[in-house]
């Protein structure tokens, strides 16, 4: 029999659109073989699943409810557990996140934190530097040689026992232009993990470190088992045991939450836990019901974790990872530590302290932060409330799971400042987006696309879904939204912002978004075409 021309030149029917000068370390012929392996045996089906996406939001946009699944119960009732988590994450009480760039990395694996999760996706700018570079620093990482040296002289390099590395790569929906394998646009969740497990996945897995992934934006068990596929796919091609790659998903998707025992089972080889995406999920909410005019939220700063969605949520997460035995990860902290104002320093303090006080005493086993200052306030919270490694032992029997509490709206009002907050930040953080920047300080919050994503989606509900009023009865309406984007426009080019020089950029898609007739699915898909 012939010997396929793929086997003999890994190479055959793969082309790369970026540039190679300088990633040839990292581009190798047997690397993008491999990518481009996983892209034949696996994308007709990631397709498949998103075609499934487009035709559950067209039920959704007719009137559908988002409900727990008929067909798969005998999944959510059985007896059943996931495999034994690894001990390198049986004590996860402190997460910290962040992009893929170098100073960064070393920076958050240093911070004390438990786990670093290094992100492809949303706190990232999916630049074909940022993508490759990414690559080479988290391969330095794993083999102890990352540094760094600023241009002010400051030397940067990773301490003895850091944080527990994992990795998230690109949603399933994202693209990556800059690799065509057959004529085929690559995924990016494809090349992310096909990269890094390449180059790293044995280093790793003779250290017990995985490797370890977080799966972001799933939406039903089937697009969890495609990953299951794709790692078990790679653990055979990479000679590396079964089970040994680790999965934790983010439930950042208002469909996946009533499918959470199911995506446990379609990974229970390999899955660790899930996770609260708040601020995915909250889009995600806005998203699913974007034709539903009675489910509007209010701004978003009076949409906390006790409003009683959110709070069904996140409980009802609990106790489904503790019956199955997985984690239940908290959510993200976005605040930053304020300089030069201690008395607004010490109230967003208070509101991290809050947040994580909620959290450890409903039961989850570990949170999130975005900015290492944040790492001991958080440890502090975790291990006075939680003495042991996690909380497995809480198991919540007092939730139960309820559709209607699931999808139930919140009540609020949008203030003249929430507004206009929403057009600034969505404004803000496209333009930096579309720098390359993909995780931006704004009004002392770590912004990144989640969020952004929220500020997009309120406001073309607001007034696509009109007349909504403002907290002192004037209406929301079209003309304002364009005099205060303007307003935003003229003020981000006049200054040192991130992403300034892409305002006027950034100010036309945003305006083409929100005055269309359909929400779009995801701000970067079509942000992705101007990216530099």
């Amino acid at each position: 029999m012939a010997v396929p021309k793929s086997v003999l030149d890994p190479l055959a029917g793969v082309r790369l659109n970026g540039p190679t000068e300088g990633f040839a370390d990292v581009l190798t012929p047997a690397a993008l073989g491999f990518v481009a392996d996983l892209h034949r045996r696996f994308d007709g089906r990631r397709l498949a699943l998103l075609a499934e996406r487009v035709a559950r939001q067209l039920r959704y946009d007719a009137g559908e409810l988002p409900d727990f699944r008929p067909d798969t119960r005998a999944i959510r009732e059985g007896d059943w557990s996931v495999a034994p988590i690894p001990a390198a994450l049986q004590d996860r009480r402190v997460e910290i996140t962040g992009p893929v760039e170098r100073k960064m990395i070393i920076n958050a694996l240093n911070s004390g934190a438990k786990v670093f999760m290094a992100d492809f996706e949303d706190s990232s700018a999916p630049t074909w530097a940022n993508q490759v570079d990414g690559q080479r620093n988290l391969r330095d990482a794993v083999n102890g040689s990352i540094e760094f040296t600023s241009a002010e002289g400051k030397h940067y390099a990773v301490v003895d026992d850091p944080a527990v590395l994992v990795v998230r790569p690109r949603g399933w929906h994202l693209p990556e232009r800059h690799v065509e394998v057959d004529g085929d646009v690559l995924a990016g969740a494809l090349l992310d993990f096909g990269l890094f497990a390449f180059h790293n996945a044995k280093a790793l897995q003779a250290r017990d470190r995985g490797p370890y992934f977080y799966l972001p934006k799933l939406q039903s068990m089937e697009e969890a088992a495609l990953w299951d596929d794709v790692m078990a796919y790679a653990e055979d091609a990479l000679e590396l045991p079964h089970g040994c790659m680790k999965a934790t998903v983010l439930i950042e998707t208002l469909p996946a939450v009533f499918q959470m025992h199911e995506i446990l089972h379609a990974l229970r080889t390999r899955i660790v836990g899930l996770n609260c995406g708040r601020w995915d999920y909250i889009f995600s909410y806005l998203k699913t019901f974007r034709a539903h005019a009675d489910r509007l939220l209010p701004e978003r700063g009076q949409v906390v974790m006790t409003v009683p969605f959110l709070k069904a949520y996140s409980e009802l997460l609990i106790h489904t990872c503790h019956r199955r035995g997985a984690f239940a990860m908290g959510g993200m902290a976005a605040q930053i530590p304020i300089r030069g104002d201690d008395e607004a320093n010490e109230a967003a303090m208070a509101k991290v302290r809050a947040d994580k006080l909620r959290e450890v005493t409903a039961g989850h086993d570990g949170t999130w932060v975005a900015h290492p200052a944040l790492v001991p306030i958080a440890q502090a919270i975790f291990d006075e409330h939680m003495p042991t490694p996690n909380q497995l032992h809480v198991t919540r029997d007092d939730v139960i799971a309820r559709r209607d509490a699931l999808i139930a709206p919140a009540m609020g009002t949008v203030t003249r400042a929430g507004f206009d907050n929403n057009v600034e930040v969505c404004l803000r953080y496209t333009a930096a987006w579309l720098d390359g920047l993909g995780c931006v300080p704004i009004h002392n919050l770590m912004e990144d696309a989640a969020t952004a994503e929220i500020a997009r989606a309120q406001l073309w509900q607001w007034l696509h879904h009109g007349p909504v009023e403002f907290s002192d009865h004037a209406l929301i309406n079209f003309a304002l939204f364009d005099q205060v984007l303007a307003a935003h426009t003229h003020r981000l080019r006049e200054s040192k912002h991130p992403g300034a020089a892409r305002a006027t950029q950034a100010a036309t898609l945003i305006s083409a978004l929100t005055h269309a007739s359909e929400l779009r699915d995801f701000l970067t898909l079509p942000a992705y075409e101007h990216l530099v």
